[in-house]
């Protein structure tokens, strides 16, 4: 099963990154999808998994959860938008993770790009694909693409998709 994981489009969906997502089997979103036209766009393009973020709104909220747990290929994925990363996870994912433990943690929020492992929870695997909007700090549109294969994640790919913005010229 090959995957796009994605986050932090704010709103902003172009061409070139449905391109790289075109052999995708399905596409994960890690929140602050900013728009539910972008979450229609991306469900209609391949089948969408997705979470709300701080900056989604209503509708946004009642389509998609806060968290959302998956298998896939016995592998099992939480995916949620505000997470942190080893070992420095917010307080309230420190508290889900003492009670349950997933293989592969998904989170955005940060805009930066993170693949690690938690040497702490059993080499668990934890993925922020980067921000793929134009809203942010980020100089570099990132996701990711990997896929799922026998309980095992193989060929990940980190897919630039340029610049966030035309930088102000200096002075």
């Amino acid at each position: 099963m090959k995957i796009g994981l994605l986050s932090d489009t704010h709103g902003y969906l172009d061409t070139p990154l449905l391109r790289h997502l075109q052999d995708c089997d399905e596409l994960w979103h890690a929140g602050d999808i900013g728009d539910a036209a972008v979450a229609h766009q991306l469900a209609a393009f391949k089948p969408l998994q997705a979470v709300y973020g701080n900056i989604d709104g209503p509708e946004i909220r009642h389509q998609y959860p806060e968290d959302l747990w998956l298998e896939r290929e016995g592998l099992t994925i939480w995916m949620t938008h505000i997470g942190g990363y080893p070992p420095r996870y917010a307080a309230r994912i420190k508290k889900i993770l003492a009670q349950r433990q997933p293989h592969i943690f998904v989170c955005g929020h940060s805009h930066i790009l993170r693949v690690m492992k938690d040497p702490q929870r059993n080499n668990m695997l934890c993925l922020n694909p980067g921000a793929a909007g134009k809203q942010g700090f980020h100089k570099i549109r990132t996701l990711l693409k990997f896929e799922v294969v026998q309980r095992r994640i193989q060929h990940m790919q980190v897919v630039e998709l340029g610049k966030r913005a035309a930088l102000p010229p200096e002075e």
